[in-house]
């Protein structure tokens, strides 16, 4: 028989599904992440499924709580813990990446530090309660308010074939052809950090712009049920596979100058190395910086906010993977 399911103060008993929050302590304050737990009554696999790591990012939040709500533990094998809102401060009060509590972008500190800055301790709180003691592990992301995106599924190859084989199984499982692998499990995003501790982990952007989209939610539903029915956690019908594109990525572009930014190409666009991707314009002076494309392949996210800062991430470019790298 399957064992109580715990998280924090939470509780699910085998065949139960609890609803609620756990607090955790961030040093300075603590703060409450809602749950849902849903201990099946078969015996099967533990799945996370995390949204509202960043603020400004409404679809997996949305997809996410449907979800929850949707779950019957009479029809789960295994355990589904629902974290839809991952980091509360960014989402309810910064509505941006990186946190209002002190600047920080959770997703470049996992798996985080117990005794660091609130964010770092919010991470290492997210992976100690939640990704430790996970089979398998799903980040939904989304474009944010000022970031065109084209939709895709992410995963870090690990170099484990058991471990890659499975997770690129779960990747073609969405419905959502285009998959991007990063060639090792460096960084400090969720997914990497999740797949150094050994569990297989994937990363979903769907939306953009920060968009309230019922139909891509509902989509993004679908996939997740797909996920699920292909780990064995739920008898539903995996979806039957994408034919999948496989990416690597290739450049990230980010901003020379301060100023406003007017680009020129669309999420999904084509570039070719050299290729002029928009202007930055000094509002003082008129004074313009071309911002040339460093790679050639395709455009998955960019900036559409007018207002730039150096640093700021102008667009990332992925390039078709070599058919020998691995990814399925």
């Amino acid at each position: 028989m399957t064992a109580t399911l715990s998280v924090g103060v939470l509780h699910a008993e085998p065949g139960t599904k609890t609803r609620g929050t756990v607090p955790a302590d961030l040093g300075t304050l603590t703060v409450d992440i809602p749950l849902t737990l849903v201990n099946g009554a078969h015996p099967g696999l533990r799945v996370l499924i995390t949204a509202g790591v960043h603020g400004g990012e409404f679809t997996g939040v949305d997809a996410a709580t449907r979800l929850a709500a949707l779950l019957e533990p009479g029809e789960v094998h295994g355990q589904v813990i629902v974290c839809p809102v991952a980091n509360p401060p960014a989402v309810y009060q910064g509505r941006l990446g990186v946190s209002p509590l002190d600047g920080v972008n959770i997703n470049r500190v996992f798996p985080g530090d117990p005794d660091g800055s609130p964010t770092e301790r919010l991470a290492a709180w997210l992976f100690t309660n939640l990704v430790d003691g996970a089979d398998a592990y799903v980040d939904l992301h989304s474009g944010g308010i000022d970031e065109v995106l084209t939709d895709f599924v992410g995963y870090r190859l690990t170099g484990d074939p058991e471990r890659d084989a499975q997770t690129a199984d779960m990747a073609g499982a969405l419905g959502i052809e285009d998959v991007i692998f990063g060639m090792n499990a460096d960084g400090g995003n969720s997914h990497a950090a999740a797949a150094r501790q050994g569990v297989p982990a994937i990363l979903v952007e769907t939306g953009q712009l920060g968009e309230r989209d019922a139909d891509t939610a509902r989509r993004l539903v679908e996939g997740l049920h797909g996920v699920l029915g292909r780990l064995g956690v739920l008898d539903t019908k995996p979806q039957g596979d994408t034919a999948v594109r496989a990416w690597v990525w290739a450049a990230g572009v980010t901003a020379e100058a301060t100023g406003l930014w007017y680009p020129e190409f669309a999420a999904g666009d084509y570039v070719t190395e050299g290729q002029i991707l928009g202007r930055v314009i000094d509002p003082a002076d008129g004074q313009e910086h071309k911002v040339l494309s460093p790679a050639t392949g395709r455009i998955f996210y960019g900036m559409r906010g007018l207002t730039v800062a150096p640093g700021a991430e102008l667009a990332a470019i992925a390039a078709p993977a070599p058919q020998d790298s691995g990814g399925h």
